[in-house]
Formats: structure tokens, C-alpha cells, sequence
């Protein structure tokens, strides 16, 4: 089969379908991924052909940007949706164009992220199927609530309606721009209401999120995406730091940026405490100059190679990072953003392995250090050490590619 993957949002949205993609042209299968130019390096690493599409989501946590606010302020699940339309506004014909010019020969689209009306408007039009790829559950259900939703406790017939307004918010947000392009490029007629009954594969360990029992067959949880990049040599300045002593703290928050950096670094600092620790700066802006000694500085290194590594790990709580962390059987902190980070962040402490989560505006030394001592007790790594074990286990890519060809060839 020849399997167009398009998805678009930050470096880590990217980074699990890439672990997709890999498996399914280990599968036989010819794949092209099209997504944000950050995401080049990841694809390539992997040999799989790439097309950059328009836009520049690394500008849209810049000071101007459409994540900008929500990323020095948080906000609700309304102000997300508003800022992450914002994004698509700028970019679905574009988009569309792009996609349908990429897709003409092949035999299906798999979707995801921001682009995802984009990709069911392109398949609809090329009269191809669309399989949703999913790094958090969004199809409704009882079992919990949405998880753009603070993780209250409510019950099932609340879960299940939050689901469906926060996902018939999320159509409200792009349907006028979505239309636009629809009729622009393609001469397609608007669409009234969400598209339905499509297969949706989630990258999600069962082992954080089981099945729910009233999803139908067509939504599965196939078990994390991970990306699997062989044998890997660390720099020497690396390698020197972590034989120099015991596990350091790990500190990265990936793709977040346009926070309050000086608060943040302050609290982090002052709660490690000089204990050694490896930081990524990744698009946060923050200066490595300004960090002290026992601070290793990292640039793009394997997580799936660095956190075993790591005693504990200190991030936003992104689906990626969130799962790699639990696999990689070590403790997190997590310091949430935006979006589903908190669904995540209430899940890992669910399990044991984190403690309480906090907001990035409510972080200080004293608060982060309290988390720090939590993840850092013998029966929190324990905990993360079994979990990890359980997790290395999954084989969702394996799980998620069977699906796939399952679909195309008998439905499901």
C-alpha cells in the first residue's frame, strides 16, 4: 500500500507517528510523511520520505505567535481552540493543496494534530479512506473526561458529554476556514457536521489508559508509538558527565516557549539544589550560559536512550515525553502548559510515579522541590521501574500497523 501520514503541530506531536511510519514501511508498505519542518530531522533519521508543510509552528510560541498567551498564561480549553484555529486559518489552503498534490496516487490518508479536518477533506475528495491517529483519546467516552479538560472527577454521563462538546467546539473553531478551502480548492460542498465512523488508532499505553468498554471497534488503543533509532553514541562531553556520578534530574519542556523563562529557570535551580541535573533547551529560549555547573546542557538527544539514564524527569507532560519517561521506568515532575498536558500529568500521578502536578505560572523553588523529593522516594521509583517494565512490553506500533492493513483489506 502507499500510506500518505499527515499530521501538523509541535516537534513532539511528530515524533510518535515518525515510530509509526517506520513500522509501517518495516510492514512493506510505501509511506510519506507530511508535517511542520521541525519534524525533517526525526523523519529523515528514520529514512522516510518527508514534505515540509506551510507554516512555522516553532514561531507560533514567539512572543506574536498564536500559542503565545497560552504559553505565559495557560488558558481554558476555549482560548485553545480559538489559538489553534488561529493557525490552521493561516494555512488550510495551503494546506489542502499540498496534501492533494502529495496524495494522488496513494491508497489511503492517516491524519492527526491540527491538520486533521484538512486530511479528511483531502481523502474525501480523492475518494481514499482516512484512518485517525490519535496521541490522546478524543473519541468519547464515559470512562473520563475530555482531555482538554481540567482531569476532574465527574461522572460517566458528564465524561461522555464533555467529549462531545469539547470536540463539536474544536469543528465550530474550523469549519468557516475548513469550508473556505474545501470550495477554493477542490469545488467540494461545505460541510455541516463532524465526519463520523472512520478508524481512530491511539498511540497510548493500555497500561496508562485502558480500553474503554463502550468505544465500538473502529477506536483502539494499540499501545505507545515509540521511535526505535538502533545504536546511538552519545557526544563525549555526555557520556563523561553521566560516568562522573549517579543518575542526574533531567529538565527539558520540549516545545513550550514564551513563558515567564527567568521565574522558571530561578525555581529549578534553586530546587535541584546543586545536585546534578542535564538540560534541554529545546524551544524554551532559555539561555544555557545562565545555568550553574552541575547543569549539563543537551542538545537533540534520543529520550528513549537518555531517561533510563535520568533519576527522574522534569517536563510539560507532553503525550510523547509523558510515555517515553514511563517507559524508560524512572519518576517524572511534571510542570503542564497547555492542552492535554494535564490529563497526562494527572495520569502519572494516578500511577504513582509523579507526584501532584503544577502549572508553570505557579511554580516556585519551595513547591518544585516538594515535587522533586516526592518522585525521588524508593517506592515512587519502584513503582516506575514496574510500570516501565510492563510498558517496554507494548508493541503498539506492531498493534497499530495490523490495524491499518486489517482495514484496508476487509474493513474493520
Amino acid at each position: 500500500m502507499r500510506l500518505t501520514v499527515v499530521t501538523y503541530g509541535t516537534e513532539g506531536d511528530s515524533r510518535s507517528l515518525v515510530g509509526l511510519c517506520r513500522g509501517l514501511l518495516d510492514a512493506g508498505h510505501e509511506v510519506q510523511f507530511l508535517a511542520d519542518r521541525s519534524a525533517l530531522a526525526a523523519a529523515q533519521a528514520q529514512g522516510i520520505s518527508f514534505h515540509a508543510l506551510s507554516g512555522d509552528m516553532k514561531a507560533t510560541v514567539d512572543p506574536e505567535g498564536a500559542l503565545s498567551k497560552l504559553m505565559q498564561k495557560g488558558g481554558d480549553v476555549t482560548q485553545l481552540a480559538k489559538a489553534v484555529a488561529r493557525i490552521a486559518d493561516e494555512n488550510t489552503v495551503e494546506w489542502m493543496r499540498e496534501i492533494i498534490a502529495q496524495a494522488q496516487s496513494s491508497d489511503a490518508i492517516l491524519f492527526s494534530g491540527i491538520a486533521s479536518y484538512v486530511g479528511l477533506s483531502v481523502a474525501e475528495y480523492l475518494h481514499i479512506p482516512a484512518i485517525g491517529l490519535g496521541l490522546w483519546p478524543m473519541s468519547p467516552t464515559r470512562a473520563f473526561p475530555s482531555p482538554l479538560l481540567p482531569p476532574w472527577q465527574m461522572p460517566g454521563w458528564l465524561n461522555l458529554l464533555s467529549h462531545h462538546a469539547i470536540n463539536a467546539l474544536m469543528w465550530w473553531s474550523f469549519r468557516k476556514r475548513i469550508n473556505e478551502a474545501r470550495r477554493e480548492v477542490c469545488g467540494q460542498m461545505p460541510r455541516q457536521q463532524m465526519w463520523r465512523d472512520y478508524l481512530v488508532l491511539y498511540g497510548v499505553s493500555r497500561y496508562l489508559i485502558q480500553q474503554p468498554v463502550d468505544w465500538p471497534e473502529m477506536w483502539k488503543i494499540c499501545g505507545a508509538w515509540f521511535v526505535d533509532s538502533g545504536a546511538w553514541e552519545p557526544p563525549a562531553a555526555l557520556a563523561e558527565f553521566l560516568n562522573a556520578g549517579e543518575a542526574p534530574i533531567y529538565v527539558g519542556f520540549g516545545s513550550m516557549g514564551g513563558f515567564d523563562r527567568e521565574k522558571l529557570l530561578t525555581a529549578i535551580v534553586q530546587a535541584i539544589d546543586g545536585r546534578r541535573a542535564l538540560f534541554y533547551p529545546g524551544w524554551s529560549g532559555i539561555n544555557p550560559v545562565e545555568l550553574p555547573g552541575n547543569f549539563h546542557v543537551v542538545g537533540d538527544t534520543p529520550h528513549h536512550w537518555l531517561f533510563p539514564r535520568a533519576s527522574m524527569v522534569i517536563h510539560h507532560g507532553g503525550a510523547g515525553t509523558s510515555h517515553t519517561a514511563s517507559r524508560a521506568g524512572v519518576p517524572s515532575v511534571v510542570i503542564p502548559f497547555t492542552g492535554d498536558q494535564f490529563f497526562w500529568a494527572d495520569k502519572l500521578a494516578s500511577a504513582g510515579i509523579a507526584p501532584k502536578y503544577a502549572h508553570h505560572t505557579q511554580i516556585n523553588a519551595q513547591k518544585l522541590s516538594s515535587m522533586i523529593d516526592f518522585a525521588a522516594k524508593p517506592d515512587v521509583a519502584g513503582r516506575a521501574k514496574v510500570l516501565g517494565t510492563a510498558m517496554a512490553q507494548e508493541e503498539g506500533v506492531a498493534c497499530a500497523v495490523r490495524y491499518i492493513e486489517r482495514h484496508m483489506t476487509k474493513g474493520v
